[in-house]
């Protein structure tokens, strides 16, 4: 992968074990509900991880955001699928989602190894 994405994927995970470290019963119970409900179930991984990009983007918050764009990489989302997940989270979301649109789209690209 790029370097944005060693950079978050690194962080994330060092961040995440030190919180692991010191955490209450009540947050690890929390870490546990969002890995679980993100599983397969009655809705696929891959459907779930774009509804969770969706979100991400409505609620315009960057880390959520790469984190999903990276696990629907891993979930075998495409270019043209990417495109209208963009579409409806800038039409949910309003014109506010713009800056947080571009910055997906830089991170999707260096997911997909695209040199601009």
């Amino acid at each position: 992968m790029g370097q944005l994405v060693d950079d978050f994927n690194g962080y994330r995970e060092k961040m995440n074990d030190r919180i692991m470290e010191t955490a209450n019963v009540n947050i690890k119970r929390f870490f546990a509900l969002d890995t679980t409900s993100y599983a397969e179930g009655a809705l696929d991984v891959k459907t779930k991880e774009m509804l969770g990009l969706v979100s991400s983007m409505v609620l315009r918050c960057d880390d959520c955001i790469k984190y999903h764009l990276g696990k629907c990489h891993e979930a075998g989302v495409n270019s043209a699928e990417m495109n209208e997940i963009f579409m409806i989270a800038n039409l949910v979301g309003g014109s506010i989602v713009i800056p947080h649109y571009r910055r997906a789209v830089e991170y999707w690209d260096e997911l997909n190894g695209y040199q601009a």
